[in-house]
């Protein structure tokens, strides 16, 4: 179980890392790439669900309109739908980066994609 947590430990610190450095050389639009692929690549584990499950899931929020869903792709057609479909882990989540960002301006370097740059 302590190498797992190793692993764990040596994945993250390497993500936090990378990402330092992504912000500071790397466009706005290569870092949401960069993103939107890791996500995408973790979306089906973090859920805990096989990717038929995710490939379900999305079609549920595609035919009430919420999204636009193709294998790889996702646009959001309908943000205020999804915040109202959404569960409250996400208000409690935003409400605690909005809390703790109150004091940076929205243009600042720290605020990319709603984190804090490591």
């Amino acid at each position: 179980m302590l190498h797992l947590w190793l692993r764990y430990t040596q994945a993250l610190i390497t993500q936090m890392a990378q990402t330092a450095v992504c912000n500071r050389q790397h466009t706005v639009e290569q870092q949401l790439c960069r993103w939107l692929l890791l996500s995408l690549d973790r979306l089906s584990t973090d859920l805990g669900v096989r990717r038929g499950g995710v490939t379900e899931a999305a079609g549920e929020l595609q035919r009430a309109g919420l999204i636009r869903y193709r294998r790889g792709h996702i646009e959001v057609l309908d943000r205020p739908g999804l915040e109202k479909a959404v569960c409250e882990c996400y208000a409690v989540v935003k409400r605690e980066f909005d809390r703790l960002l109150a004091d940076i301006p929205p243009g600042d370097p720290v605020h990319v994609l709603g984190q804090t740059a490591p």
